[in-house]
């Protein structure tokens, strides 16, 4: 090697060694006293050892305004690249906070641009490491285009790679909006906010004066708005949560979820489901129990535990084959789906429609809440979305009446008549057009009233409605039902089931795309 050519390389490496450095080291101080890690150690942790390959580690800003021609910006505010994740090859992108803040300028958002453009291409899931002071406002129009290049790319992505953002830091302004286009949120306690205006402009514009915390914090996302998915304690905790997500996600829409053989018999019986589940139908429990029950190894990875508490999603495994889990929970608003649960849910649904995913439906719900506070929420508009997710998707879909299912809320958590290939019920299953007391009421109002005896007629009558429609065989008898199980068979009955629907083959018709309701 000529003397020459090693210089030139020596310098290349050691202005690279410049670039990697990031801020520097006060800035990296500073960083690690807020309790983060820096862009570069979030990758090397996340990534399986030696495997992350960085691109455009040169790029340069393009800002030449108010002094930025003459400063220093590395790698432009973001690191870029690919590497192996449980050996499986994924792309990423991570926010330099010890770089002007992390702000977003053109050649920022090209090089985000390029990472999900290649992820789309290679068919690997993108993750997005947020932590930035927002668009960069030397750069203004600059930034502005590029954010709408970056929204056009999460919108092509969407349904055909995973598309996951970790708030790892404050993401402020047009840039909020590049996770919310995303598939899944998490979100860091004490160090992470979210919005599109920070507390100085809400004060300036809309004359109210808060904190980042009480605009966009955790709380505020993981339990009132349900823009984020998950909350977790620190950003090692984040990147742990990351790595188990992907355990259950494809690379991309043209293939199965991963399958991991857990050592979980599917032919194991869950005997204390029949002292779980209540015989009365007004009696609370908590879903998570029978959840816990028929999974392998009782391993249920929630997605949005903390926002409409009253139906449940997430993903698990039974038979070590991945499974997307919609079950309503008694214990919140008796199971009931209201505006916010109808939206959870139906997102869900159609996230493991787009990648494949199995969907298990677990009822128990009275039905679509009513009244004036609903209905001026829009619960025709929102719980709709439930009823279309599950009629568009057509990946298996296996569902268990555990106790009611009534109306709407029943066709909403999947009926056969909204697609699902098995319909199972438990000797506690009702299924029936309205709540018994409810239809008895309407159906005997006038013979009641007319008795002498208006309570003993209308419990006579109950009764009477109860044994002829409120039961599993009625329904059964009507083919709605394809078999009464004893719980304590759940979860083999859904191995089963699994098994014979896993190469199921089922196609829209053709058109552009639907029109879901919003």
């Amino acid at each position: 090697m000529s003397e020459e050519m090693l210089e030139k390389i020596q310098a290349i490496e050691a202005q690279r060694a410049r670039i990697i450095a990031g801020g520097g080291a006060k800035a990296v101080e500073r960083q690690h006293a807020a309790g983060k890690m820096t862009a570069r150690e979030r990758i090397e942790y996340l990534f399986d050892p030696g495997t992350f390959t960085e691109f455009d580690v040169f790029a340069r800003h393009l800002g030449r305004d108010y002094g930025l021609d003459k400063a220093e910006v590395p790698a432009d505010g973001v690191v870029t690249g690919y590497g192996k994740i449980d050996g499986r090859e994924t792309f990423v992108y991570s926010e330099d906070f010890t770089v002007i803040a992390g702000t977003f300028g053109e050649m920022h958002g090209r090089k985000i641009c390029k990472a999900v453009d290649l992820a789309l291409k290679m068919g690997k899931p993108v993750i997005g490491m947020n932590d930035s002071g927002g668009a960069r406002v030397t750069e203004e129009m600059g930034a502005l285009s590029t954010y709408g290049q970056l929204f056009f790319r999460h919108v092509r992505s969407s349904g055909a790679i995973p598309q996951i953002s970790l708030i790892m830091g404050p993401v402020a302004g047009g840039q909020a909006y590049s996770p919310a286009l995303m598939d899944f949120i998490f979100m860091v306690e004490k160090s992470s906010y979210m919005f599109i205006a920070g507390p100085p402009l809400v004060k300036a514009v809309v004359y109210e004066e808060i904190d980042e915390a009480n605009l966009g914090g955790p709380p505020i996302h993981a339990k009132i708005s349900g823009v984020s998915d998950l909350t977790v304690r620190n950003d090692r905790a984040c990147l742990d949560t990351t790595r188990t997500l992907l355990s259950y996600l494809p690379s991309n829409c043209n293939e199965k979820p991963p399958y991991s053989e857990t050592g979980d018999s599917p032919d194991r019986m869950a005997e204390d489901l029949v002292s779980i589940i209540p015989t009365d139908p007004k009696k609370l429990y908590d879903m998570h129990k029978v959840i816990t029950r028929i999974v392998d190894n009782g391993v249920f990875f929630e997605i949005k535990p903390e926002f409409a508490r009253n139906v449940l999603v997430g993903f698990a495994r039974i038979n070590g084959h991945v499974v997307g889990i919609v079950a309503n929970n008694p214990i919140f608003m008796a199971g009931a789906l209201d505006v916010k649960a109808s939206q959870k849910a139906a997102r869900f649904i159609r996230f493991c429609n787009a990648f494949n995913i199995p969907l298990v439906n677990l009822h128990d719900v009275p039905a679509f809440l009513i009244g004036s506070k609903s209905e001026r929420e829009g619960i025709i508009r929102h719980g709709s979305k439930m009823l279309y997710a599950y009629a568009e998707a057509t990946v298996p879909k296996i569902s268990v009446v555990l106790r009611k299912s009534y109306a709407g809320g029943y066709l909403a958590m999947c009926s056969k008549d909204l697609g699902a290939d098995f319909l199972f019920a438990l000797p506690t299953g009702e299924i029936c057009l309205m709540g018994p007391e409810g239809a008895v009421n309407i159906l005997f109002r006038k013979e009641i009233a007319a008795s002498a005896d208006p309570e003993g007629t209308r419990v006579e009558k109950l009764k009477e409605f109860e044994d002829k429609f409120v039961n599993p065989t009625y329904s059964a008898g009507l083919q709605h039902v394809d078999d009464i199980i004893d719980p304590r068979r759940m979860r083999p009955t859904l191995a089963r089931a699994l098994d014979i629907t896993m190469n199921k083959f089922d196609k829209l018709p053709p058109k552009k795309h639907g029109n879901m309701p919003i």
